[in-house]
């Protein structure tokens, strides 16, 4: 990831119902959502919920498939972990760190 994609990452994640609504989707893995569970799920007014989601949307950090008259949302696993890859690169100047790489997940 480039510093720009990871500001634009952060810059999404850095607001509580964002936030929320990623975890939501990570959770939720490669089924992903709709937006009106997720609404309701969040306890979440469903337009200021589609506002965030175009913003996670935007940072590259979820995916909208158009699926009939209904919008599924999912996390992208793959920048999701690009972007945590950027924040760890090169961990403590290459000396044995207390930090273990959390294993691959198997079903995203």
């Amino acid at each position: 990831m480039t510093e720009t994609q990871v500001t634009t990452a952060l810059a999404a994640l850095a607001q509580t119902q964002r936030l929320r609504a990623f975890r939501a989707l990570v959770v939720a893995g490669k089924n992903g959502l709709t937006p009106s569970y997720m609404a309701e799920q969040l306890g979440v007014a469903p337009n200021t919920l589609s506002f965030h989601l175009k913003e996670l949307a935007h940072s590259g950090l979820v995916d909208v498939e158009p699926r009939g008259r209904q919008l599924i949302y999912r996390a992208n696993f793959g920048n999701m972990h690009a972007l945590l890859g950027f924040l760890t690169q090169e961990c403590c100047q290459g000396e044995p760190c207390e930090l273990t790489p959390p294993l691959p997940c198997t079903t995203c």
